[in-house]
């Protein structure tokens, strides 16, 4: 049986999918991003603080928005810091909460990386028609949720 046909008859599951699709933007995005000195997990905390609240995003929300643990997002919170990407500062009322910032440097940077991030969308979602794009991003936004209100449903037993 020739590999081709055998990749038809493969059953299409969504967890490899998926993961074979993020896995592979996410390395493509990590190359291109490389000279700007940042991650994909930083250009994803730039990206929320330039579309978050203009006095900043608190740590917490960044932790919750990047679906992780604090502990990681304030080890990648004092690499960006050290870079002049971003500031922390006191929360005007909670005093437990820190403010997480855009400093020029971070507009600069995340401007450019950005630039890339939406060619290699572009580049990506040409593989399908232009008519289908728009739904296809829904649909997977779709997807994204279901897969998060599974996670965050009790195990039963």
């Amino acid at each position: 049986m020739s590999e081709k046909r055998q990749k038809k008859e493969t059953p299409r599951r969504l967890p490899p999918l998926l993961r074979r699709a993020w896995y592979s933007l996410n390395q493509t995005f990590r190359h291109r991003i490389a000279h700007l000195g940042l991650t994909p997990d930083q250009y994803s905390i730039l990206r929320w603080l330039h579309e978050g609240d203009a006095r900043g995003l608190t740590q917490q929300t960044l932790t919750d928005l990047m679906a992780s643990d604090p502990n990681t997002i304030t080890s990648i919170l004092r690499r960006m810091e050290k870079a002049v990407l971003l500031s922390r500062h006191p929360h005007e009322t909670d005093r437990r909460a820190r403010r997480v910032r855009l400093e020029a440097k971070g507009h600069r940077v995340f401007t450019e990386a950005f630039e890339i991030a939406r060619k290699l969308q572009d580049e990506t979602l040409a593989v399908l028609p232009e008519s289908r794009r728009a739904r296809f991003l829904g649909d997977l936004d779709a997807v994204a949720e279901a897969c998060s209100a599974a996670a965050n449903r009790k195990r039963p037993g």
